[in-house]
Order: structure tokens, then sequence, then C-alpha cells
């Protein structure tokens, strides 16, 4: 087991060095910085000034050493356009990120393992048809447009929820929706499969044989061995969400990481930029390495390997 964890805590710290090493080429890839922080009307005077003054005249490599020497002290300077630390700014924005994800994750469970537990205990019937179309239209459904759909709806048409902010916990209802029902196909898929194995499985047969209710054998037999992979992969997903929390938030004006991406970009403020993708990044590595430690307490056969 410990030669496992070594071997993926390996693989994870390689991963997040390459991106890091990413997010800081593509930035610098995409013109000159000390062009684009000055503005289209600065002079030659002025942008060779900026660029002495964020050490953009430096080699790449030595920026880059600099840039990720200071970020394993979570020291991203300063913000352009916001005039505050990178750090103040994603500690302000974090918590409605982080609760949008949480959120986001317990309503696609709360739908998806029911959806998948019915789907498995009535194969091939309307009701496993329709759990397998659901599933398969929230994943072919972007989720933008799902979300315009959730605001005319219930926001413009009904008016039971508000459109944009994030004030209150109705504000996260309809994001949330749109978000989870993005996790939730995956998530109802690998429940149904997990199903159809247990419930063949000689200790159901048992169960059944010795006069054990129906939801006794569903619920607490079948059910409880089935959810162990729908755990490692619900923090995985949990990781997709925080990642693909920019559209969402940026549909409804939620004051979080992604909304922060947004602006950040769109005002080519780099220093936040490169921040919240690493930040996101180390969230989704740490979260995919703690589900394969998980899949492989719970499965001899994954350590064997």
């Amino acid at each position: 087991m410990a030669k496992y964890v070594f071997h993926r805590l390996l693989v994870a710290l390689a991963v997040l060095f390459t991106v890091a090493l990413v997010s800081f080429s593509l930035l610098h890839l995409s013109g000159d910085l000390a062009a684009a922080i000055a503005g289209p009307e600065a002079t030659a005077e002025v942008i060779a000034q900026i660029r002495v003054r964020y050490g953009l005249d430096q080699p790449l490599a030595t920026q880059f050493g600099h840039w990720l020497w200071a970020a394993l002290h979570l020291d991203f300077g300063r913000s352009f356009y916001f005039e505050h630390t990178v750090m103040e700014l994603v500690g302000q924005r974090m918590p409605v990120t982080l609760k949008l994800g949480a959120v986001s994750l317990l309503l696609a469970l709360l739908v998806a393992i029911p959806l998948g537990v019915l789907a498995a205990v009535f194969r091939d019937s309307w009701v496993d048809r329709s759990a397998v179309m659901t599933a398969v239209l929230g994943q072919a459904m972007p989720n933008f447009w799902f979300a315009l759909l959730l605001i005319l709806i219930f926001a413009v048409g009904l008016k039971w929820l508000p459109v944009a902010g994030n004030a209150t916990w109705q504000h996260f209802v309809l994001p949330a929706i749109a978000l989870g029902y993005y996790a939730m196909p995956s998530l109802m898929r690998l429940t149904r499969s997990g199903m159809l194995d247990v419930l063949n499985a000689d200790y159901i047969r048992t169960a059944r044989a010795k006069g054990l209710s129906a939801f006794h054998v569903i619920v607490k037999h079948g059910l409880r061995n089935a959810i162990i992979p729908v755990v490692a992969l619900a923090m995985v997903e949990l990781g997709f969400m925080l990642g693909g929390s920019v559209v969402i938030e940026s549909v409804f004006a939620l004051q979080g990481l992604g909304q922060l991406a947004w602006d950040s970009i769109s005002r080519n403020d780099f220093p936040v930029v490169q921040a919240i993708v690493l930040i996101i990044a180390v969230f989704y590595i740490v979260l995919t390495f703690l589900a394969d430690v998980l899949n492989a307490a719970l499965d001899p056969r994954l350590r064997a390997r």
C-alpha cells in the first residue's frame, strides 16, 4: 500500500509541475506581457520600464524559477487591476466557489444514486430507459445553455429564485442545479453498473433466500458495496466542478474564483490568472490522489499493480 501511495504521489507532483509550467508558458506565448500590461497607447519607454519592473527582461527559465519558488510560498504577487495581493483576492472568492462545488456535488449525488439504483433494480424497463436518457441528456447539454434555461423558467418566468449574486442561499440554488446536473450522469452510470454487478452476486441471492425484504437486500447489502467506487468518483467530480465553475459563475454573477478568473482574463491580469489556474489544478490533483488512495484501500487488486 505504501509503495502504491508513493507512486501515485510522484505522479501527482509531476502533473502539478507540468500544469505550473504550461500555465506559465501559455501566458508568455500569448504575446508581449509588458505591452499588454501597459496598454495599447503606451510608449516604448513605458513598456521597457514595465518589463524591468516585473522582471520580464530576464530569461524565461529564470522568470519561471522565481515564480514557482514564490508560488510554493503562496506569494503570487499583486493584481495589476484590483490593486490587492493575489492571495487576498483568492481568499475572498474561494469560499463562494467551494460552497457552490459542495452544494452541486450534493445535489448530483442525491439524484444520481437513487436513479442508478432504480435503473439497476428495474433493468431494461421504462425506469431504466428514463434514467439512462436523463443521464445522456445531462452529459450532452451544455451547462451554460442549461443555466440560461433555468434562469428563464425559474427566475424570469416564475420569479421563484434570484437571477444573480451570492447574498443568500437562494442565489446558489440555480447555479448548483446547473453545475450538478452536468456531474450527475457519470455518477448515475457508475451506480447503475455497480448495482448490476452486486445484484448478481451470491451473497445477494443468499440474502433473498433468507427472506429479507427487498429494501434490506438492495440498500444494506447491495448499495453498501456498489457505492464504494461512486465515492471515489465523487471526489474527482468535485475537482471538475471547481475547475468548471468559471462559466456558471459568470452566468449567475457569483463572486467566486470562476468570476475572478473571467474578469482577470478580460483585463490581462496575468498574476491572478496564473494563481487561479494553479490553485484549481492543486485542488483537482489532490482530490484525484485521494480518490486513488481510497480505491486502493478498498480494492487490493489495485495495490498489486
